[in-house]
């Protein structure tokens, strides 16, 4: 009997503990269903865990440059996709398609980004159009 009351009282410490985990993968922040497509110039590729993120610039129509940062999946999500840490660099040209947030802030999910050279990273699927990642600088 005690043994049954250890394990059901270390379920729900399990269970508690896991909520919070559960609770930061909403998507009520997001404007599902929206995309941005954009051309930048990468500032920063953060490989981290809970989430990678992608910085860059995109200068807008009236010349004024404005700053992304865009999240994906964790590292080992992205590894099954075809994105390492060396996906990308400072300097590299890209177009990103973005689902932003609501409220208009340069801040979103990263669906999608597209090389200078064709390439493809994708974070709904594995790497398209060769396969290759940019070769290490």
């Amino acid at each position: 009997m005690k043994d049954a009351l250890i394990a059901l009282i270390a379920a729900v410490d399990i269970l508690a503990a896991s909520a919070p985990a559960i609770a930061h993968h909403g998507a009520a922040t997001f404007d599902t269903g929206k995309e941005l497509v954009m051309e930048g110039v990468v500032t920063e590729w953060v490989w981290s865990n809970p989430h990678c993120f992608l910085k860059f610039e995109v200068k807008e129509k009236d010349g004024a440059v404005r700053a992304w940062t865009v999240e994906t999946s964790n590292p080992p999500d992205m590894v099954n996709r075809g994105w390492t840490r060396r996906s990308f660099k400072a300097g590299d040209r890209v177009t990103a398609t973005v689902e932003p947030v609501k409220s208009g802030n340069p801040v979103g999910r990263l669906l999608q980004v597209k090389f200078a050279d064709g390439r493809i990273l994708s974070t709904r699927g594995p790497v398209t159009q060769g396969g290759s990642e940019p070769a290490p600088q």
